[in-house]
């Protein structure tokens, strides 16, 4: 799956594989893209999304 993002002015594509289970490190690759894109650290956009 590929999700698309325009927050920051340019287009970001993040894939996500569409597997019922993800591995640890293909999650932590996506949530370190995904922080990356938006300037924030790892384990505030996981806070943001899981709650944790």
């Amino acid at each position: 799956m590929r999700l698309t993002s325009r927050l920051q002015g340019a287009e970001h594509h993040v894939t996500i594989p569409r597997h019922k289970d993800l591995r640890v490190g293909t999650l932590a690759s996506i949530l370190s893209d995904m922080a990356a894109y938006l300037g924030r650290e790892r384990e505030a956009v996981a806070e943001e999304l899981f709650g944790r």
